[in-house]
């Protein structure tokens, strides 16, 4: 049988998604509750990989299993192996033609921002932080220059194996609650570290120290050393994957509403 399930997860104290030898990564510690839910090794697949401090609303992983249990003991049976910080939303049988990754329509992240004259406190590591005033309107305006199909290559991390920088970004928001900031991504697939690249960015944008048309200008060198510094990872979040109504799983989970 084949069975995705949804995840959230608090990324601060793991080394991104990815197994690794340190045992340290989601991945990790969701294979270790699986075998000791289904007394058998069990291997995942995600729908998109998540660094180091990265959070994840809704990440959908997939697996092959001789188990038959309800959905519900699926959730239930699994949360009691895992962490703190890491839990199973849903899970639901899906057909064998069905994989996380490759089934996956479009991706969607939200970036969260402080704007503060103090650094963040209980929100340590859930938001990034910044202590210039920003200008929306600028952002929003810089932001309008990356919706589309663009070769990314200048907001690409050296290590990203995408065998292609080109990907179709269709939605960027801009939006403000209070003293926080809160930027909607959604795109065909995103190259490592393009989001944060892209913060980095629109946070100087919005600082004054760059107009607006300069991203433009960064987008067109296809040079990574054209673009600002890499933002931190603390305030990114994986909203979760797109898929067709035909394979029939859930869209959201209920740390949507706790987002700012």
């Amino acid at each position: 049988m084949r069975l995705a399930l949804g995840l959230s997860y608090c990324g601060s104290s793991y080394h991104g998604w990815q197994s690794q030898p340190s045992g340290r990564a989601v991945q990790d510690q969701l294979e270790r509750a699986l075998a000791r839910f289904a007394a058998a090794p069990v291997a995942t697949v995600c729908a998109g990989r998540t660094d180091a401090g990265v959070h994840a609303l809704m990440q959908v992983v997939h697996l092959d299993t001789p188990l038959r249990r309800a959905p519900f003991s699926w959730v239930r049976g699994v949360n009691r192996y895992l962490p703190p910080g890491i839990a199973v939303q849903w899970a639901q049988p899906v057909l064998d033609e069905f994989h996380a990754r490759a089934s996956a329509l479009a991706r969607r992240y939200a970036y969260v921002v402080l704007e503060s004259p103090v650094r963040p406190s209980v929100e340590a590591g859930r938001a990034g932080w910044v202590f210039r005033p920003l200008d929306g309107t600028a952002m929003r305006q810089a932001a309008l220059r990356l919706i589309g199909e663009h070769d990314f290559t200048s907001f690409r991390a050296s290590a990203c194996q995408a065998p292609s920088p080109v990907k179709r970004l269709t939605r960027l928001a801009i939006a403000r609650k209070g003293a926080y900031w809160r930027f909607d991504f959604e795109a065909d697939a995103f190259l490592h570290h393009m989001i944060r690249n892209l913060m980095g960015c629109l946070i100087q944008i919005g600082q004054g120290l760059h107009p607006p048309e300069w991203i433009g200008q960064v987008l067109a060198a296809r040079n990574r050393a054209a673009a600002a510094p890499t933002f931190a990872p603390d305030g990114l979040y994986f909203l979760g994957p797109v898929y067709g109504p035909q394979w029939g799983l859930p869209d959201r989970t209920a740390a949507y509403d706790w987002l700012p």
